[in-house]
Order: structure tokens, then sequence, then C-alpha cells
């Protein structure tokens, strides 16, 4: 009981100690994502699909 109405006391003393502000410019995030494997994985499946429809041509 003794060490709960201690950790009450100082949390009080700390109350006034944490001030949280807003800041003054814009959070910015910035996502690098690349679109480039995807892009290449989908024309290569394409190109393989198109040469084993089309065996006679190539």
């Amino acid at each position: 009981m003794k060490g709960l109405v201690a950790v009450a006391g100082l949390a009080a003393l700390c109350g006034g100690c944490i001030n949280i502000t807003a800041p003054d410019k814009p959070i910015v995030i910035q996502l690098d994502i690349n679109v480039r494997a995807e892009v290449l994985y989908a024309l290569a499946e394409d190109a393989a699909n198109t040469i084993d429809q089309n065996r006679d041509i190539f």
C-alpha cells in the first residue's frame, strides 16, 4: 500500500513536467515505391504467354 502511495505522489509531482506541442512545420512522409520491378515482371510474363501462344512464328 505504501508503494502505491509513493507512485501516486511521484506521478503528481511529475504531472506538470510533460509538455506536448504541435510542430511548426508540417510532417512530411516520403514514400519511395519501386514499381519498376512489378512492370518488368508483368511484361516478362506477357512476353512468355505471347511466345507460348505463337510458337510457329518464333
